[in-house]
């Protein structure tokens, strides 16, 4: 998302005495690599929804929200930034039942909340699809990508979502895709090469959000290595100018050409043998933004 967003005041959460709750692997599988993640909430350190919850809401910007719902999200919402998303974020760290619960409240932020505090590699194929449904904010599809992305279920997920008869979970599905190129280093190239065939015959024919994350998608396959980078920039420039109706927004849709040229040339000078490699050197996206 373009927009900048005002920081909301952080909101601090009175630690509830309880029960130290079972303990959570925060690694991902040994055989991806994933970014750097979080590790698990302290031992009998652990907050309520209903705590939570009341923090949001005090956390709430009138503006924020107007902003928001300018990106297509829908009330239930409070409007909290992500600065202050963090803030909570580092004060729970990993509460796998706690973010199953706050997605469940249908809250847009609590939502954006739980996909911080979740263990990927707990979610189950049934949960992934849910989320990827009721995901419904483009701006946000990218969260619950990496989320797939990080536990045992990306590829199936992609390959179920991409063939999904419905919108959301379609673009979710190419969100994913992006998501893998970048981080899982176990999907062999070939697939990614059918991805981009099928990005060139159906791009230009897609729904809004359907080819915004196309593109994306595009753009990140020719970051995973030097050989799908020159496949990827090939199809990009076959299939020219990407147009997409961002709405009432500061969002644009990036050139894919130019943003591949332009993060190949960043990690290179970083010293990473490319924009995949230096991603996943990095905390994951959906803890640091």
């Amino acid at each position: 998302m373009a927009t900048r967003l005002r920081k909301s005041s952080p909101t601090k959460l009175s630690k509830a005495p309880s029960k130290a709750p079972a303990k959570v692997s925060a690694k991902p599988p040994a055989t991806k690599s994933a970014g750097k993640r979080a590790p698990a909430g302290d031992a009998g350190a652990r907050t309520t929804l209903a705590e939570v919850m009341a923090a949001l809401e005090a956390a709430g910007s009138a503006q924020t929200k107007k902003t928001y719902l300018r990106h297509g999200a829908v009330e239930p919402l409070f409007g909290v930034s992500f600065a202050t998303l963090k803030t909570l974020h580092k004060r729970i760290r990993v509460d796998h039942d706690l973010a199953l619960a706050l997605w469940a409240t249908g809250n847009f932020d609590a939502r954006n909340l739980a996909v911080k505090v979740v263990d990927p590699a707990r979610m189950t194929i049934a949960e992934l699809d849910r989320w990827a449904r009721e995901s419904m904010v483009r701006m946000c599809k990218g969260y619950v990508a990496a989320v797939a992305c990080e536990g045992p279920h990306g590829r199936s997920r992609a390959d179920a979502w991409l063939a999904a008869p419905d919108e959301p979970r379609r673009t979710m599905g190419w969100s994913l895709v992006g998501a893998l190129a970048m981080c899982d280093t176990t999907v062999p190239d070939a697939w990614f090469d059918a991805r981009l065939a099928e990005i060139e015959r159906g791009i230009a024919a897609a729904p809004n959000a359907v080819r915004y994350a196309m593109n994306v998608a595009l753009l990140s396959i020719g970051c995973r290595d030097a050989r799908l980078r020159k496949a990827a920039t090939a199809a990009a420039k076959r299939i020219g100018p990407v147009e997409v109706d961002h709405g009432d927004t500061a969002c644009q849709t990036p050139d894919a050409v130019a943003s591949i040229d332009k993060a190949w040339a960043h990690s290179l000078a970083k010293g990473f043998e490319s924009p995949a490699a230096h991603e996943r050197s990095r905390e994951s996206m959906r803890l640091r933004c």
